[in-house]
C-alpha cells in the first residue's frame, strides 16, 4: 500500500486542526475591558467652529434655497467640501476671521470656566453641597432628639418640685 494513509496519520492531522480550534475559541473569547466614560460636565463651553464651518452656515442658506427639494445632506456637503477647495485665500478670509473672533471668545470663556472649577464651582461644588445638605438634615434630627431629651429631663425636673 503505497502512498496509503495509515490511521495514525488522519488522528495526527485531526488533533492538530482541534488543537487550533481551540486556540482560536480562547482568543474570541478574551475581550479587553472597556473603560467607562467619562463624564460630560453641561456648563463646560462648546468649541467654536472652524471657518469652514462657519462657511457651512452660510452655505446651507444658499444651497437651500437653489435646492428646496434636495434632502440629502451627503449632497450639500460634498458641494459645499467642493466651493470651500475653489475658494481663494482671501475669498476665505472673512470666514477664519470669524473664526478668529469665536476662538477668542472661547478662549475667555474657558478661562472664566477653569477659574470657577479650581474656586470650587462645576460638579465638585454641586456634590459638596449635596453632602453638606445630607450632612445638615442629620444634623437637624439629632437636633430635634436633643431637644426631646431636654425637654424630657425638664419635665422630670418639675416631677421633683
Amino acid at each position: 500500500m503505497k502512498g496509503g494513509r495509515s490511521k495514525a496519520d488522519t488522528s495526527r492531522k485531526a488533533d492538530a486542526k482541534l488543537s487550533v480550534k481551540r486556540k482560536a475559541a480562547e482568543k474570541v473569547t478574551k475581550k479587553p475591558v472597556k473603560k467607562a466614560k467619562a463624564v460630560k460636565d453641561p456648563n463646560k463651553p462648546k468649541r467654536p467652529p472652524s471657518a469652514f464651518f462657519i462657511f457651512m452656515e452660510e452655505f446651507r442658506k444658499q444651497f437651500k434655497e437653489k435646492n428646496p427639494n434636495n434632502k440629502q445632506v451627503s449632497v450639500v456637503g460634498k458641494a459645499a467640501g467642493d466651493k470651500w477647495k475653489s475658494l481663494s485665500a482671501a475669498e476665505k478670509a472673512p470666514y477664519e476671521a470669524k473664526a478668529a473672533k469665536r476662538k477668542a471668545d472661547y478662549n475667555k470663556t474657558m478661562v472664566a470656566y477653569n477659574k470657577n472649577l479650581s474656586d470650587g464651582g462645576g460638579k465638585k461644588a454641586v456634590e459638596e453641597e449635596e453632602e453638606e445638605e445630607s450632612d445638615k438634615s442629620k444634623s437637624e434630627v439629632h437636633d430635634d432628639d436633643d431637644d426631646e431629651e431636654s425637654g424630657e429631663e425638664e419635665d422630670e425636673d418639675d416631677d421633683d418640685e
